[in-house]
């Protein structure tokens, strides 16, 4: 009778989770029909058609093919890539408020892009597909710097402990990025306050392309961990007396979440709370089990960006708002939420 119950419950979650992933396929598929019509020349989705197949004039095609595209897809990229971060960090440090933002990574990233972008320019190819490997640099660094005052002897990593140490070491960065920007041109701090405030600034095939690598090397790579993550959510004995090599394991996947968080900060600014948001969202839909939490959360971290961008670009038309504000309106009351429940 258990085991009966046991298979009808099974093919219960299987059929949710299928439900859930084809739902949030359909959404992306609508919200990325909706922003290649949204901007200032409009395109109507007739037109949109017409020009993907071939058809449409010159401007259409400029607009379409060189401005919007380009973006849409960096969009879902970094979505995908901030949230998978976000959900690695929070598994391997069992911290249900761990992001790449609030930990500090994409400030450190951040920090590196900013002082390369200052001290050089930013108009030829070279630096495009430099500045994901500068990002992890600065992210790696940071992330090592928190390790080291976080890590306590016979301990390990406590959660809190990461938390504070992240949230004390990104305040410092901030800090040291406000002090680089009085030396700034008006054309460079401009642009390094967009930036800042999360300007998915790098939108063009070439951004994509210097991206693009990254996403696809990583992400596979913690998919193919998902299991690894399931035994570490177990608590460091339980893992170590499953024949896990906890401290190994978690360098790995730490490794891997700093690598998404940095390759995305690069091209897209201090977007911040996608990493916070979709792994809590994706564990209501699907639970804790990383094999489906993995993929629903980059799909949620997709469509989020995605949308946020698409309202960036239409509230205040023809000027824009940086997609990093809207997610922020988005993510701060909730990380308040959350903030609340784990101190209760």
């Amino acid at each position: 009778m258990e085991a009966v119950t046991n298979a009808i419950q099974t093919r219960k979650s299987r059929r949710r989770n299928i439900i859930t992933l084809s739902v949030l396929g359909a959404l992306i598929v609508l919200v990325f029909l909706i922003s290649m019509n949204t901007g200032v020349i409009r395109l109507s989705p007739v037109e949109v058609v017409t020009t993907l197949f071939g058809g449409g004039t010159d401007k259409q095609n400029l607009v379409l093919f060189d401005f919007r595209l380009p973006r849409i897809v960096i969009s879902l990229l970094i979505g995908a890539g901030l949230a998978v971060s976000g959900c690695v960090m929070q598994g391997i440090s069992r911290n249900a408020l761990a992001d790449p933002g609030i930990l500090g990574i994409n400030a450190g990233a951040g920090l590196m892009v900013m002082l390369f972008i200052s001290f050089f320019p930013n108009t030829t190819a070279a630096p495009i597909y430099l500045l994901p490997v500068l990002a992890l640099i600065g992210a790696g660094l940071t992330a090592a710097l928190i390790c080291v005052l976080a890590y306590k002897k016979n301990q390990g990593f406590k959660p809190t402990g990461l938390l504070l140490t992240g949230i004390a070491v990104a305040a410092g960065i901030s800090a040291a990025m406000i002090v680089l920007t009085l030396r700034l041109s008006p054309e460079k701090y401009q642009f390094v306050a967009v930036w800042l405030a999360g300007s998915i600034w790098g939108s063009s095939w070439k951004f994509v392309l210097a991206l693009l690598p990254w996403i696809l090397v990583l992400l596979p790579f913690v998919m193919y961990k998902a299991q690894v993550m399931n035994v570490l959510n177990l608590g460091e004995s339980m893992a170590t007396g499953l024949g896990a090599s906890v401290t190994r394991e978690q360098l790995k996947l730490l490794a891997a979440a700093v690598g998404l968080a940095a390759s995305c900060v690069a091209v897209s600014g201090g977007i911040g709370f996608v990493g916070l948001i979709a792994p809590h969202l994706g564990r209501r839909l699907v639970g804790a089990k990383h094999q489906m939490l993995l993929p629903v959360t980059a799909m949620i971290g997709a469509l989020l960006v995605i949308t946020a961008d698409t309202l960036s670009r239409s509230i205040l038309q023809p000027s824009e708002i940086p997609t990093g504000i809207v997610v922020a309106v988005i993510g701060a009351p909730y990380f308040l939420y959350l903030l609340s429940r784990t101190r209760a």
